[in-house]
């Protein structure tokens, strides 16, 4: 480290900070997993001590400032790429929202109990909110439970709000045991590679997907044919289009405004069918263009995506883009399912016929054994009755699917 003339495998001992070596654990662990390590308080007598002694196997791991007013050399940059530090800003006055926000509070120490944490945790996740960090610990004093918390949110939210009034009254059981430190903008300290999202469709699943985008931080365009914005105005603005539009007018939309994506950007399609969707789809847009297909299976009723089934179809063009959005929907609960175009199309066949096909066995079996309908009803109980199958009638749509266009019932002309 004296010189230029050091290099990586003459070093036999790494100096640092305790806080940097856990911040840089990776790069350790990949480069120099043999090594010693030396936890210091300071930093700098350490360096003068290598310096004054021509310690050349010695390695000190700091910032690129310190290192450089000391006369070291620096044989590599940048071995913690991922790390980043907060700061608080603190004020008297709570931070307007903004759209993007996170609250934290913490509570006052208070006897634990089983399931305790679990109970607090469910508050949010009933109502859809992410967490971005918990911890606990003991008071130091009394050895009661504290536990810090930050949400996202803000505390004007009624989501929010709801939450830690059902935590303080009900969870803990104590008025004033959660104490709010303050709502403030949030800081991703993810990569975003995606700033805007542009959809072709405003119905109801397309407004229900940008509202909850939109609390993620990106920039949200709707376009359709009652808005002032044109698709074509829209295309150019947007890093990644989605079509959210019903089954018959998928493919000639994607055909429309396909071919106006430019590479790099990428096509999303909110669909319920896969094979002709994406062919049409990788056949209309630049061979740089993203493609990827999304079958969300709920409804626009639904509060979250938490437990519900999202079905992704994934192309040889699925990239960084498409991994950004499926990350949007691992982070809210879905449970998602990789599929191939042909496995979907079949599996979701199978699925939706699977009632009639029920039926029909069932009408056969007992036309094969000579049983009526009124043999049924004569050995039934009034339960059975009332809970068994009307043989007549459409079947009913599950509730949180109505009003999805998506999912209607296909008439005959909308065949592809």
């Amino acid at each position: 480290m004296a010189g230029p003339r050091v290099k990586r495998e003459d070093l036999r001992l790494l100096v640092g900070k305790g806080h940097v070596f856990r911040q840089c654990e990776e790069y350790i662990g990949e480069s120099f997993a043999e090594i010693s390590r030396l936890n210091v308080q300071d930093i700098e007598q350490a360096i003068l001590e290598i310096r004054d002694g021509g310690l050349c196997d010695r390695g000190v791991i700091d910032t690129e400032e310190m290192l450089k007013a000391h006369g070291l050399h620096i044989l590599e940059r940048e071995v913690a790429p991922h790390n980043r530090t907060r700061y608080a800003v603190l004020g008297p006055e709570l931070a307007v929202e903004t759209g993007y926000d996170a609250t934290a509070f913490i509570t006052k120490p208070m006897d634990d109990r089983l399931g305790l944490l679990v109970d607090i945790l469910g508050e949010f996740s009933r109502r859809g909110i992410n967490l971005q960090d918990l911890r606990s610990e003991s008071d130091i004093k009394t050895q009661k439970l504290q536990i810090y918390i930050e949400a996202e949110g803000h505390i004007h939210d009624p989501k929010m709000a709801g939450a830690i009034e059902q935590i303080e009254n009900k969870v803990i059981g104590r008025p004033g045991h959660v104490r709010v430190l303050g709502s403030f903008p949030r800081v991703d300290m993810r990569t975003k590679y995606i700033k805007t999202f542009g959809f072709i469709g405003t119905g109801d699943m397309s407004r229900w997907f940008a509202d909850r985008l939109e609390n993620e931080g990106y920039r949200i365009l709707l376009t359709g044919r009652s808005t002032e914005l044109r698709p074509e105005e829209m295309i150019p603005q947007a890093d990644v289009v989605v079509i959210c539009v019903p089954i018959s007018a998928t493919a000639d939309t994607v055909r429309q405004y396909g071919p106006l994506l430019a590479a790099g950007k990428a096509l999303i399609l909110l669909a319920g069918e896969s094979e002709t969707t994406l062919d049409t789809a990788l056949a209309a847009t630049h061979p740089d263009v993203e493609v990827m297909l999304v079958h969300n299976l709920w409804g626009p009723q639904a509060a979250t995506m938490k437990g519900k089934n999202a079905i992704v179809v994934r192309t040889a063009r699925s990239g960084r883009l498409c991994t950004e959005f499926e990350t949007f929907l691992y982070k809210h609960g879905a449970d998602i399912f990789q599929d191939s175009s042909a496995r979907h199309d079949l599996l979701m066949g199978i699925g939706q016929k699977l009632p009639t096909v029920i039926s029909v066995a069932l009408a056969m079996t007992l036309d094969e054994h000579g049983i009526t309908s009124d043999d049924i009803a004569s050995h039934c109980t009034l339960t059975s009755s009332i809970r068994s199958w009307p043989w007549r009638g459409s079947i009913p749509e599950p509730a949180d699917l109505r009003g999805d266009p998506r999912h209607q019932r296909r008439q005959p002309s909308d065949r592809p």
